[in-house]
C-alpha cells in the first residue's frame, strides 16, 4: 500500500496532480491540490506514481505504509549460534 505526500511549500499549484488523480487530490479555490484520501487503493497505485513522477516542482511523493506485524506475546528470537551476549567475566 503507498501513501501519498504532498509539500505545500514547494508546490506551485500547477494542478497536473488533481487532473491525473482526481480521485484521491482535489483543487482548492486558489488552485493549490489538497489530498483528500492519502492512503492510495491498489488499483491507483500506479496513477499515483505517475502523478508524482509528473510533477513539476516534486511536491507530491509516494512512499510505502509499513505494514504492522503482528507480535505473540512471551515469546522471543532465538539466539543465533555464536551469538557473544553472554556475561564479561
Amino acid at each position: 500500500m503507498l501513501r501519498l505526500n504532498l509539500d505545500p511549500i514547494a508546490c506551485d499549484g500547477h494542478g497536473l496532480c488533481a487532473e491525473l488523480l482526481p480521485e484521491l487530490i482535489a483543487l482548492d479555490d486558489w488552485g493549490y491540490p489538497m489530498v483528500r484520501v492519502a492512503d492510495v487503493p491498489p488499483h491507483l497505485e500506479r496513477t499515483a506514481r505517475t502523478a508524482a513522477a509528473l510533477c513539476p516542482k516534486l511536491a507530491l511523493t509516494t512512499r510505502p505504509v509499513a505494514v504492522p506485524v503482528a507480535v505473540v506475546p512471551g515469546r522471543r528470537r532465538p539466539r543465533a549460534t555464536g551469538d557473544r551476549r553472554s556475561v564479561v567475566r
